[in-house]
C-alpha cells in the first residue's frame, strides 16, 4: 500500500468524521477541492473501493442511512475509536506541515523511524495473512537473529515506536518485535490462519505498553496531587483507569498486569505519583529506585578515590 493511497483513506475518513453524516454529492464537492482529485468527482467504483478497503484494513465501518442516504462512521469500540483518531491526527499533522514549509526550521517533531520502511508492508501482510521473514537486531544482543519467520497477529504503536506481535514459527511462541529493529523484511507467499482461540482485545486488554505478560491481573491504586490528576485525566495510563477525587489529591485505579514498562512509566513521574497498592508493585518501584540510587552512590565513591 503506497503512502499516497493511505493518505487518501485518511482523507476519506476525516471528511466523514468532520461532517458526522455526509451525502455523496457533498463528498464529491469536498473531493474536487482535495489534492487527490485533479478537480474531478470521485468515481462510484473508487468510492466503494475506498470504503471497503478502510473497513478491511482498519475495521472502520462506514454505513449509509437508509432514510437520508447519508454516510457516517458507525459506532466503534475504544480500540476502533483510537485507531480512527490516530488516522485523523496523522492527516491533520500532514496537512499542517505541508502548509508550513516556510517555517520548517522552527517546527520540531519526534522522529518515528520504525514507520518509514516496513509499516505499509507489514500492514499488507497482516491483512492478507502472509508470514513475514526478517533479520532482527535486538537491543540486548550483539549479533542479529536472521531468518526470523513471524505470522503477524497485530500492530501497536507505543512511545512513538511501532511494534509487531505475532507467532514466531520456529519457537511456536507469540513474540513482539520493534519495527525499527527489523531489517531485510520480505513477505512470504504462503498464508496462515489466525487461531480461533486468539482474541487480540483480550490478549492486550490488561497490559500496559508492549510487554504482553500473561501473569495475574492486579488491582492497582496510585495517589497524586490535584495538578498531576489533571494530566492523568487528559492522558489516561490505561483504558481501565477510573478516579476517586478527594479535597487535595486523587486516587487512580487500574486493572492490569505488573510489567517492567509499567514500572518505568510510574518512575517517569518522579515524586508526583505514589503507588498505594498492590504491595508487589510498590516493591518493584522501590527496588528500581534503590538500584538507581546505588548506581549514583557507587559513581560518587569512585570519584572520591
Amino acid at each position: 500500500m503506497s503512502k499516497n493511497l493511505l493518505n487518501r483513506y485518511i482523507w476519506f475518513v476525516d471528511i466523514i468524521k468532520r461532517y458526522g453524516k455526509i451525502s455523496r454529492d457533498q463528498l464529491n464537492k469536498e473531493w474536487e477541492q482535495s489534492p487527490y482529485s485533479d478537480g474531478q468527482p470521485m468515481p462510484r467504483r473508487t468510492f466503494y473501493n475506498y470504503r471497503n478497503s478502510i473497513e478491511d484494513l482498519f475495521g472502520i465501518n462506514i454505513e449509509c442511512s437508509p432514510s437520508t442516504y447519508e454516510y457516517y462512521i458507525a459506532d466503534n469500540d475504544t480500540h476502533g475509536e483510537n485507531l480512527t483518531n490516530w488516522m485523523l491526527n496523522s492527516a491533520a499533522m500532514n496537512n499542517v506541515i505541508t502548509d508550513a514549509r516556510e517555517v520548517a526550521g522552527r517546527i520540531f517533531l519526534e522522529d518515528v523511524p520504525s514507520a518509514r520502511t516496513y509499516l505499509s508492508t507489514v500492514i499488507k501482510a497482516l491483512k492478507d495473512f502472509h508470514p513475514v521473514i526478517f533479520t532482527y537486531h535486538a537491543f540486548n544482543r550483539s549479533n542479529p537473529t536472521t531468518d526470523v519467520t513471524v505470522e503477524p497477529y497485530f500492530l501497536k504503536i507505543f512511545r512513538q515506536r511501532w511494534y509487531l506481535t505475532g507467532r514466531n514459527v520456529k519457537d511456536d511462541k507469540i513474540k513482539t518485535y520493534a519495527l525499527d529493529r527489523i531489517h531485510d523484511l520480505v513477505v512470504h507467499s504462503s498464508t496462515f490462519e489466525l487461531p480461533a482461540s486468539f482474541d487480540v482485545e483480550e490478549y492486550t486488554r490488561d497490559s500496559f505498553g508492549i510487554i504482553f505478560s500473561q501473569s495475574e491481573v492486579k488491582d492497582v491504586a496510585i495517589k497524586c496531587d490535584v495538578s498531576q490528576a489533571r494530566y492523568l485525566r487528559a492522558l489516561p495510563l490505561h483504558p481501565s483507569q477510573h478516579e476517586a477525587v478527594h479535597d487535595s489529591y486523587s486516587i487512580f485505579y487500574y486493572k492490569l498486569r505488573l510489567t517492567h514498562d509499567f514500572v518505568q512509566e510510574i518512575l517517569s513521574f518522579g515524586p508526583r505519583l505514589t503507588v498505594l497498592s498492590p504491595p508487589e508493585l510498590r516493591a518493584m518501584v522501590v527496588d528500581d529506585l534503590n538500584r538507581t540510587l546505588d548506581n549514583y552512590r557507587s559513581k560518587k565513591r569512585r570519584r572520591q578515590r
